[in-house]
């Protein structure tokens, strides 16, 4: 097996992220639940842009930002994802591959404009994402280069792309590929809203030996094994999935290798101001430490690090040299 070009390649929605400060009064008035995410329509994401403060644009996307997280430690990472020929398709290629992510997916020109995601950040640092996914459902499996995908360590697949037709055939054929090419596949479960939609389709994947890593968060875990208990819920993943990663907020985090389990703590952070983008940057870190060979306790703390990172600032995009932060 020849050594990869790229330590990650990620599959996902490519949308622009819209972030505005707002108060729980408006996410009541809206009819919002808190922390939640939803899947809107063009109609929607336009009255309700209309309806929010100064909001701040930056590329975005679930997947993207955890391959912009690993650009920034140094790491070697692709993006495949699905944008208009638009302007907002075309700040989105710029934006990423001036992070240093390898992205070659030509846009197209369908009747969808490049998606957006309206985040609302409350006072204490929640989110509620508004999605609307526009071009990135659209990704067929054309789209792919499947040198590419040979070409990487690790295929990273995003739980919001694998509930539209299109882009599951797309990733299930990357799968193919990936292992084909001896390399390993791992999933993020992204949302309670994916599992709710696919999670036949999920566990049909686990037991089909198709992911070498899960990653989720501790509602997540639970939702998809149907077990209320954490410790269960793990369980019940640990012997089918050679490493699986559950994030637990502020208690830290905690993962299973082949029946060995590893927890660490949350990393201190004086003040939570916006949890968007934890997840995706605590996998940037936990998977920049394994494709540097490290330790899994040294994985989940680099995660953890890049999370507290990410938290304590807008955005889902790092500001701090993670580089050195990691050293």
């Amino acid at each position: 097996m020849t050594q990869p070009r790229l330590n990650v390649l990620a599959i996902g929605d490519a949308i622009v992220d819209v972030i505005s400060s707002t108060e729980d009064d408006f996410l009541t008035a809206e009819g919002l639940m808190k922390g939640s995410m939803r899947l809107i329509d063009a109609e929607e994401a336009t009255r309700l842009y209309s309806h929010m403060g100064q909001a701040r644009e930056t590329s975005g996307g679930s997947a993207a930002n955890t391959t912009a997280g690993i650009a920034a430690m140094g790491g070697r990472a692709g993006f495949v994802g699905q944008v208009a020929t638009d302007q907002l398709g075309e700040i989105f290629a710029h934006d990423i591959r001036a992070l240093g992510v390898e992205y070659e997916t030509r846009p197209i020109d369908v009747e969808d404009p490049t998606g957006r995601c309206l985040i609302l950040v409350t006072p204490d640092g929640q989110r509620t994402m508004n999605t609307f996914a526009g071009a990135s459902h659209c990704l067929t499996v054309e789209a792919l280069d499947e040198a590419q995908i040979a070409d990487a360590a690790i295929l990273y697949l995003e739980a919001y792309l694998w509930v539209p037709d299109r882009p599951r055939a797309a990733m299930l054929r990357a799968i193919e590929v990936a292992k084909a090419a001896g390399r390993k596949v791992a999933l993020t479960l992204s949302d309670i809203a994916c599992i709710d939609k696919r999670r036949d389709s999920f566990l049909d994947l686990i037991r089909g030996d198709g992911l070498d890593l899960l990653f989720a968060n501790e509602a997540e875990i639970k939702a998809l094994s149907g077990e209320g208990d954490f410790d269960a819920a793990l369980a019940a993943f640990a012997e089918k999935v050679p490493l699986v990663v559950v994030t637990c907020s502020e208690k830290g985090a905690v993962a299973v290798e082949r029946g060995r389990r590893v927890s660490v703590p949350a990393q201190r952070v004086d003040k939570v101001v916006d949890t968007t983008g934890a997840g995706d940057l605590f996998a940037a870190g936990f998977l920049c430490g394994q494709a540097e060979g490290r330790p899994l306790e040294d994985s989940l703390r680099i995660g953890s690090l890049c999370a507290a990172e990410i938290i304590a600032h807008f955005g889902a995009r790092p500001e701090a040299d993670l580089k050195a932060l990691v050293a």
